[in-house]
């Protein structure tokens, strides 16, 4: 008994095209406020520029700002890539379906 038990605890689910397609709208959704967010950002920071007395300082601000930005845009980046892989995976597993049930 205890046998079939932990055999059936190491089976992982395997994951369908539905899984797929919820993992791309969700990785798409967050793409797209990633992106909203992005914007917002480079809109602040262009209408509040850094205004410092010391080059030093305003050197830490210019750099501080890329920073902030380019991991905004990083985010989005990120998202939509794995959106994008994940549709592709969605479109694939459906084409395996047919596939497996025709043999």
């Amino acid at each position: 008994m205890k046998d079939l038990d932990d055999n059936q605890a190491n089976v992982a689910p395997s994951k369908g095209p539905l899984s797929f397609l919820s993992g791309a709208i969700t990785s798409g959704l967050f793409a797209w406020i990633c992106l909203e967010v992005s914007k917002k950002v480079v809109e602040y920071f262009t209408a509040h520029p850094p205004v410092y007395t010391s080059p030093i300082a305003q050197s830490i601000a210019s750099g501080f700002k890329t920073l902030i930005i380019g991991t905004c845009f990083l985010a989005t980046f990120t998202f939509s890539f794995i959106g994008i892989g994940l549709v592709l995976v969605f479109i694939r597993s459906l084409f395996e379906d047919k596939e497996q049930d025709s043999e």
